[in-house]
């Protein structure tokens, strides 16, 4: 073998082996409670990262310096193109818990918006794509959030790019809306005031005679944010991911009074004597579609999808995205102790 075949088989064998530091990455959705910490991990891996982003002041408040902006709307032709524009791999973080009609839709923001990204990638030569997707995606979810979701991995499956998709559950971290949810029930401040809520499921006991339904939480295995952002990374570099669907969860199951018991239990000044009580989900959702029905949606702090999600496990095996991507996740009661101070 000559100097000049073994230096073009051992590039070939960085390519192939995922060696893709300094290379540029597109995220949308960066200034998101999700996108922020892929936006540093990739900066951390020497990635150059591009963020589209609609509000300059508030990616220039929280994303580092090293970020090359792109301000505009994921609808926007010309700032997709600008975004994707020179990029070998895309992040896609783009995902809204709750609908404002008529624009911000689960089927406008995961499956529209998804169809113009990806259309912006191909046609400008990306290769490889990362999807946050959600871990309860599936055709026949029974919430649209779900549903819509697994709509928009559909396309991506169909695009022809190299990609992988990542579903978390539960994600957590100081300084995302869930735990500063938390965080305002625990200190009293919001509604109701008097107790931190969670929704339950009816479960009934067959035999007879009849037995009265019980109220039963969900299982759940919080995955730490970071956790996220670092499997979003780690499928670039692994030849491994590309064409893997990954369930992301914390080492740890429980049930919604326990985590929500050890959170309130970090918080300072928050009162360890505050109740936490189980609402019916069934209950939840009605009041949530006549709220919907009234106009009164945004006098609730959830909308029908919410209480259909709570009252499902969402939880996962940690073996494939270790052995793949070789994330060990963090367990969830030592992280929340660590950071509680910053919530």
């Amino acid at each position: 073998m000559t100097g000049v075949e073994a230096f073009v088989r051992f590039a070939v064998a960085e390519e192939d082996a995922g060696v893709t530091a300094g290379r540029a990455i597109a995220v949308t959705g960066a200034t998101g409670f999700v996108g922020r910490y892929v936006v540093r991990e990739l900066l951390s891996r020497g990635h150059r990262v591009k963020a589209l982003v609609r509000d300059r002041a508030k990616a220039d408040a929280v994303l580092p310096a090293d970020v090359e902006l792109v301000t505009g709307d994921v609808f926007s032709g010309s700032s997709v193109r600008s975004l994707m524009d020179g990029c070998w791999g895309v992040v896609n973080t783009i995902g809204i818990r709750r609908e404002v009609p008529p624009d911000v839709t689960f089927s406008r923001l995961h499956v529209d918006a998804m169809r113009i990204l990806l259309r912006s990638a191909s046609d400008a030569g990306a290769r490889r794509w990362v999807q946050v997707s959600v871990i309860g995606a599936r055709p026949n979810a029974p919430t649209a959030y779900w549903r819509t979701k697994y709509e928009g991995e559909r396309l991506l499956r169909a695009s022809g790019l190299e990609w992988t998709i990542l579903r978390p559950s539960m994600i957590h971290g100081p300084d995302g809306e869930f735990m500063q949810m938390v965080k305002g029930w625990a200190l009293g401040r919001s509604a109701p005031h008097f107790f931190i809520p969670y929704f339950t499921r009816v479960e009934f006991t067959p035999g007879f005679p009849p037995k009265p339904p019980k109220f039963v939480s969900a299982r759940v295995a919080p995955v730490a944010v970071e956790d996220v952002a670092k499997a979003a990374g780690e499928s670039f570099e692994r030849e491994t991911a590309i064409g893997e669907v990954y369930p992301l969860s914390g080492p740890e199951e429980m049930d919604w009074p326990t985590m929500l018991g050890h959170v309130r239990d970090a918080l300072p000044l928050a009162n360890p004597k505050m109740r936490i009580i189980g609402l019916p989900g069934v209950m939840g959702l009605v009041v949530a579609m006549k709220a919907k029905v009234l106009g009164l949606s945004n006098a609730l702090p959830f909308g029908p999808d919410e209480p259909r999600m709570a009252m499902e496990d969402s939880t996962a095996s940690t073996a494939k995205v270790s052995a793949h991507l070789g994330l060990i996740p963090r367990p969830f009661f030592e992280t929340v102790s660590e950071y509680a101070g910053r919530i």
